[in-house]
């Protein structure tokens, strides 16, 4: 069966996607990607195999005006790094783009993303005392990828800002997800989104996920504990010592303290899958806001206009997220492709089966469309 998505084999998911179902159906967000794969037979470190990439997300584009985004950030379990989020708790924003890659390159991805932006706003790095504090986030890929071996440079990472664009995602073994394992099967990329209607707006909220947690045991798809009964080619690793980066943008106008909210809601979302987030897991979600667009030149003066939803209005963004994010997880495990481990090897970490998933679906009285 070719490689697809959730609502593509008929998984009766709930909520009204966007024109993608994926994190670009939030006006202005762009997505990029750097994949490696390279060699194969033994692990041998500094040569590979190679089986790693780069994530790269820009909320805002590649305006030429730098403008921070609204944000808040929550860590659910925190064997993890996403840097910048010690600022975007107290100052409720961040400002240039989110990566995402493997364990061992955040340094050199995010040396790539500080050059990227001080080579995309020259005038404002050049002229003025501005600090470069990018969003920088991993899952580790050593069962799959040479991780010792460094392969990820910084012109892989800024390779991925540079494709960035608007439209469908690329999703399963692509960019940092080119080497993870979710629920013992083949994990990586995925996206999902929602439509939102907030009194006589409609709003967008997409979500995107580096999957790559969760004991095959625990997983559930649409409450099916589906993992209980596709037993074959499981990893060989004690416990859950995978990790997710979930990201959640949205174009509704959202106050700090409510984007903050929002992300804890990934959790939630990750949990639908049947994952408890265990100690080696690192479970980080960051939400965002396109809306109330600023200079940054206006940040230290007074500002009159900040339009904000009212908490009372929330409920449907929050659902919107819970949903994305569950369903990003499945596309992620939809979408990718089996490959060899490299750290032991010689074992298959093989994509979910498509046919024997339906099966047990329409088994336990799912109906598909």
């Amino acid at each position: 069966m070719t490689r697809t998505r959730a609502r593509d084999l008929g998984l009766r998911l709930p909520g009204k996607p966007g024109k993608h179902n994926a994190i670009t159906d939030v006006p202005g967000v762009e997505v990029g990607f750097t994949t490696l794969i390279k060699g194969d037979g033994p692990l041998k470190v500094g040569e590979g195999p190679i089986r790693t990439g780069v994530t790269a997300v820009l909320p805002r584009g590649h305006h030429p005006v730098p403008q921070p985004v609204w944000a808040g950030a929550h860590r659910f379990n925190g064997n993890g790094e996403m840097t910048g989020t010690h600022w975007i708790s107290d100052g409720g924003y961040f400002l240039g783009p989110i990566l995402i890659t493997n364990t061992h390159s955040v340094g050199r991805v995010h040396q790539a993303a500080v050059q990227w932006m001080i080579d995309t706003y020259p005038t404002h790095w050049g002229n003025e005392h501005l600090w470069a504090m990018p969003v920088v986030a991993e899952t580790y890929d050593g069962m799959l990828n040479d991780i010792n071996g460094l392969h990820v440079t910084e012109a892989d990472a800024r390779d991925a800002l540079d494709r960035a664009s608007t439209g469908p995602i690329e999703e399963g073994n692509v960019g940092g997800g080119t080497g993870m394992i979710c629920y013992e099967f083949k994990g990586g990329t995925g996206t999902a989104s929602r439509q939102v209607q907030i009194g006589r707006s409609t709003y967008h909220l997409g979500a995107l996920v580096q999957a790559n947690h969760g004991r095959r045991q625990d997983l559930r798809i649409l409450g099916v504990p589906v993992g209980q009964h596709l037993v074959e080619n499981t990893m060989p690793r004690d416990g859950e010592s995978g990790s997710i980066i979930g990201l959640i943008g949205t174009d509704a106008p959202l106050m700090p303290h409510q984007l903050q909210r929002l992300a804890r809601r990934g959790a939630l979302g990750m949990g639908r899958g049947g994952t408890s987030g265990g100690n080696g897991s690192g479970d980080i979600f960051l939400a965002f806001s396109t809306a109330n667009a600023t200079p940054i030149s206006a940040m230290g003066a007074e500002n009159e206009h900040f339009k904000w939803v009212g908490d009372d209005l929330c409920d449907g963004l929050y659902q919107a997220a819970v949903e994305s994010i569950e369903e990003a997880v499945i596309n992620a495990l939809l979408a990718a492709q089996s490959m060899r481990t490299v750290r032991p090897a010689g074992f298959s970490c093989e994509a979910i089966d498509q046919e024997a998933l339906l099966t047990l679906l329409r088994h336990h009285g799912q109906t598909l469309d």
